[in-house]
C-alpha cells in the first residue's frame, strides 16, 4: 500500500509582521549640533538661523533640547537646569547682559524659527514653562534675564505663546514664598511696559487667566491691598496701582449694589437698609456720591415695569420713590449730595424711553418726601450742568419751578 505525500502550497511565500523599529533618542548629538553651528558662526544668530534651515536635524523630535541650547547654551539636566554633560556655546539668553537691547536679538531670532517651524510653539512652551518652575534654581540676575525675555516676547508678538504659560507655572507655593515669583513678575511689568500701554498688559493678564489674581504673585505677608500698592509704587509702577485700586473699589461698589438689591427684593425694615449701607460705607471707604448713585439704581431696578402701560409705570415708579425715601434721605445729607441725585435721576429718564415723562413727577416726588431741598431744584433749573436731556427737562419742570418761585415770593 502506497502512502500518500502530504500536499504542500509551492510558491508561496510567507509573510511576517513587521515590527516598528525605534530609532534610539539621541538628544546628545542634536544638542552639540546646534551647538557646533552657534560656534562656527561666532554666535551671529542671523548665519546660525540660515543654517539651522538648511541643516536636516530633527526639530520635531528634539524640540525642547533646541530651546534648552537657546536658552541656557546646551541640553540641561531633566528637571533642572544643570548643564549636561556636551559642549555649550557662550552666545545664549542666560549668558547675555541682563538688558532688553542684548536679549531682543535672541526673541526676534526664535521668532524667525518659529515661522518657518511653527510646531516649536509646543516645544518653547514646554521649555519656558519647566524653567519658571524652577526659578530658584536661577540666580537673581538670570531670573532678570528671564523677566525680560519673557516680557519682550510678548511686546514682540511671538506667535502663539500664551499668557498663560508664563504665569500659572509661577504659582508654586515655594517659588511664592521666597518672593522669587513677585521679582520676575516686577521685572517683567516693567519691561513691558517700556513699550506697551497698561490696557496692553491687562489684556495678556486677562488671557493668562490672572486680572483678579494679582496678589497670588505675593507672598502671604505682603498679600494685602496696602502690599500691593506700597510695592509696585516703590517700582514705579504707579499705574497698574491705579488700576488696581479701582478695580477693588469697583469690586467693593458691586458688593454692596447686590446685599442692597437683596434687601429691597426682601422688602427688609428699611432702618435696618440703612444701618447695612452705612457699615459697607464705613468699611469700604465708598464716596458718598457713588453711595447715593447706587442707591437710586437699586431703587429703580427694584421698580415692577409694565410694557406699554405708561400711567401705570408712572405709579410704580412714584410709588417705589415714597417706599424708599427715607433711604435716600439719610445719604443726600448735603445740597451737593441731593443736585448729584438730581443729576443721576436726569440720566436715567434721558436714557430710558419708559421714564422720560416721568422727570418732573419724579423730581416733585422726591422734594414732597424731603429728599430734595427747594433750593437745589432751581439751582439745577437755572445752572445745571449735566447737558444731555437738559432742554426737555428743563421746559417739563418749569410748572413746578413756577410755583415753588410763587410759594416762595408768598412766603
Amino acid at each position: 500500500m502506497s502512502s500518500k505525500e502530504k500536499p504542500t502550497l509551492g510558491g508561496t511565500r510567507i509573510k511576517t509582521r513587521k515590527r516598528n523599529i525605534a530609532a534610539p533618542l539621541d538628544p546628545a548629538a542634536f544638542a552639540d549640533a546646534v551647538v557646533q553651528i552657534y560656534l562656527d558662526n561666532a554666535g551671529d544668530l542671523e548665519l546660525v538661523a540660515k543654517n539651522l534651515e538648511s541643516s536636516d536635524l530633527n526639530f520635531s523630535r528634539y524640540g525642547d533640547t533646541f530651546f534648552e541650547v537657546v536658552f541656557t547654551g546646551g541640553r540641561t539636566q531633566p528637571g533642572t537646569i544643570k548643564p549636561d554633560e556636551g559642549e555649550r556655546h557662550p552666545y545664549s539668553v542666560i549668558e547675555c547682559e541682563a538688558k532688553r537691547e542684548a536679549i531682543l536679538p535672541s526673541v526676534i531670532y526664535i521668532q524667525k524659527i518659529l515661522r518657518r517651524r511653527p510646531f516649536l510653539i509646543k516645544n518653547l512652551e514646554n521649555v519656558m514653562r519647566r524653567f519658571l518652575q524652577s526659578l530658584e534654581l536661577f540666580e537673581d540676575n538670570e531670573r532678570k534675564k528671564l523677566a525680560i525675555f519673557t516680557a519682550l516676547a510678548f511686546s514682540q508678538k511671538l506667535s502663539g505663546l500664551p499668557p498663560e504659560t508664563v504665569f500659572q507655572p509661577l504659582l508654586k507655593d515655594n517659588l511664592v514664598v521666597k518672593g522669587l515669583v513677585l521679582s520676575f513678575i516686577t521685572d517683567f511689568f516693567k519691561e513691558y511696559l517700556v513699550d506697551n500701554s497698561l490696557d496692553d498688559l491687562i489684556s495678556i493678564l486677562k488671557r493668562g487667566k490672572m486680572e483678579d489674581n494679582l496678589l497670588d504673585f505675593f507672598p502671604s505677608a505682603k498679600r494685602s491691598p496696602e502690599g500691593f500698592s506700597e510695592h509696585f509704587t516703590k517700582e514705579g509702577l504707579v499705574p497698574l496701582v491705579e488700576y488696581n485700586e479701582k478695580k477693588i473699589f469697583e469690586v467693593k461698589l458691586k458688593e454692596m449694589k447686590s446685599a442692597l438689591t437683596t434687601q429691597i427684593a426682601e422688602e427688609s425694615d428699611i432702618s435696618e437698609v440703612i444701618e447695612n449701607v452705612k457699615q459697607r460705607v464705613k468699611d469700604a471707604k465708598l464716596p458718598d456720591n457713588e453711595v447715593v448713585r447706587i442707591l437710586w439704581d437699586v431703587i429703580m431696578d427694584a421698580v415692577q415695569w409694565s410694557g406699554k402701560n405708561q400711567q401705570q409705570n408712572a405709579n410704580s415708579a412714584l410709588r417705589q420713590v415714597k417706599t424708599w425715601a427715607k433711604l435716600l434721605n439719610s445719604f443726600c445729607s448735603s445740597g451737593k449730595l441731593e443736585l448729584e441725585l438730581m443729576y443721576k435721576v436726569q440720566m436715567q429718564c434721558y436714557e430710558d424711553a419708559k421714564l422720560m415723562k416721568l422727570f418732573p413727577e419724579i423730581v416733585k416726588s422726591l422734594y414732597d418726601q424731603d429728599v430734595l431741598a427747594e433750593d437745589t431744584i432751581l439751582y439745577w433749573f437755572r445752572k445745571g450742568s449735566n447737558p444731555k436731556g437738559r432742554q426737555t427737562f428743563v421746559k417739563a419742570l418749569e410748572p413746578f419751578v413756577n410755583w415753588l418761585e410763587e410759594a416762595e415770593e408768598e412766603e
